[in-house]
Order: structure tokens, then C-alpha cells, then sequence
């Protein structure tokens, strides 16, 4: 079993900037593919960002440069640098593996106007 242990959320204000861990209790080597997904109250959970063992990166559209995702292989962690956040993207934002799936906990952002 994988267990994945997301931190640094918290409240920040509207244009401000988070970074968000990720750290894996087993090698991400064996992943394809690391993600952070985000959800609202009310809506449903979405993808903001992904990037595969070969570093390859792939973002959501509203999130395309002013995230970015990254991953320290060594330390088995993955990191989402957010900047410019907006109050509509306050969520709970997850850590997911793929193509096997386990999910974090989640940390909240929350975004202030």
C-alpha cells in the first residue's frame, strides 16, 4: 500500500503564492505518472496538473502558467508551485499516482478576496 502525504496548503490572498509536497512512502519510479487534482465545494474534482517519471508535464488550461508541477524522484516527492491564485480556486487539492491509483489525503487552499 502507497501512502501519499500532501502538505503546505493554507489561506492565502487573491494573486498570492502557495507550494503544495507530496511525498510518497514507496519510489515514484514505479508510477508513470504523478497528479494534483482539486476539489471545490460543491463540484466535482478535477485535474489541474500532471507529470510523467520522464518529467514530461501537462496542466489544466485555467491553471497553464501560473502552476508548476514538479517532481524530486530522490526524495519521492511531487510539488505544485501555484502562483496568481484566484478565490475560485480554493479546494481541497489531492495527490493521485497513476496508472495504479492511491490518492493523499488532500490539503486545503483557500484563497481569499
Amino acid at each position: 500500500q502507497v501512502q501519499l502525504v500532501e502538505s503546505g496548503g493554507g489561506l492565502v490572498q487573491a494573486g498570492g503564492s502557495l507550494r503544495l509536497s507530496c511525498a510518497a512512502s514507496q519510489t515514484m519510479f514505479r508510477f508513470n505518472t504523478m497528479r494534483w487534482y482539486r476539489q471545490a465545494p460543491g463540484k466535482q474534482r478535477e485535474l489541474v496538473a500532471g507529470i510523467t517519471v520522464g518529467g514530461s508535464t501537462n496542466y489544466a488550461g485555467s491553471v497553464k502558467g501560473r502552476f508548476t508541477i514538479s517532481r524530486d524522484n530522490p526524495k519521492n516527492t511531487v510539488y505544485l508551485q501555484m502562483s496568481n491564485l484566484k478565490p475560485e480556486e480554493t479546494a481541497v487539492y489531492y495527490c493521485n499516482t497513476w496508472p495504479t491509483e492511491y490518492w493523499g489525503q488532500g490539503t486545503q487552499v483557500t484563497v481569499s478576496s
